[in-house]
C-alpha cells in the first residue's frame, strides 16, 4: 500500500515486498505469481512497471530458460541519489518561479516561497545526512564475512532451484496481502 501511495498498483507493491524478503533473492515470473497469488499476465505487467520505475532489475543468466527479477544491489543509494536530484531540480524551478513573480505582492508568492525554502533546506542538509549514514552503517560488503553476503553471488539458473521454494509456507508474510 506504500507504493500505491506513490502511484504504483498494489500488485506491484506486493511483488516488490516479496522481492525484499524472498529466498533466493532472484525470482522467476512463476515464482512471483505463486508467492503473491497473482496471474502470470499481472506479473508480466507489474514487473515491467517495477523495472521501468528502477525498483527492480530483470536478469538473464546464460543457459537459463527464464529471466529472473531481483532488487538491484545498491538500490537504496541510487534511490536517494535520484531523490536528491529531484530536490535540486525542484529548488531551481521554485527559484525561477520566484524570479518571475518578483513584482507580485507577498501574499501571492508565499506558497512558492515556502516550497523554495523547504527544498533549499533539504538540498543543503540531505547530502550530509546521507554521508553520515554511509559512515555509520555496517562495514562495506567486501569487509563482511562471506556467510553474511547472502546468495546474491550465486548464479544458479531457475531450473536448478527446487520447486518447493516457490511454494508459500503457512507463516509466509505475503499471506496478509490478500
Amino acid at each position: 500500500m506504500l507504493l500505491e501511495r506513490d502511484g504504483l498498483p498494489r500488485m506491484a507493491g506486493r511483488i516488490f515486498g516479496w522481492l525484499l524478503v524472498c529466498d533466493p533473492p532472484e525470482q522467476s515470473m512463476e515464482e512471483l505469481a505463486a508467492a503473491v497469488q497473482g496471474s502470470k499476465a499481472s506479473m508480466s505487467t507489474m514487473t515491467r512497471l517495477l523495472v521501468q520505475a528502477d525498483l527492480v532489475e530483470k536478469v538473464h543468466h546464460p543457459g537459463a530458460r527464464r529471466d529472473v527479477f531481483r532488487i538491484r544491489v545498491g538500490q537504496w543509494q541510487r534511490l536517494w541519489e535520484s531523490r536528491m536530484q529531484l530536490v535540486q531540480e525542484t529548488a531551481v524551478l521554485a527559484a525561477r518561479g520566484l524570479e518571475l513573480l518578483s513584482g507580485r505582492p507577498p501574499s501571492s508568492r508565499g506558497r512558492l516561497e515556502e516550497l523554495h525554502y523547504q527544498y533549499r533546506f533539504m538540498e543543503q542538509h540531505l547530502p550530509a545526512l546521507l554521508e553520515r549514514f554511509d559512515r555509520e552503517r555496517s562495514p562495506p560488503r567486501a569487509a563482511r564475512p562471506a556467510a553474511r553476503r547472502g546468495r546474491a553471488g550465486s548464479r544458479r539458473s531457475s531450473r536448478s532451484r527446487p520447486a518447493a521454494r516457490s511454494r508459500r509456507p503457512e507463516g509466509n508474510p505475503c499471506r496478509s496481502f490478500r
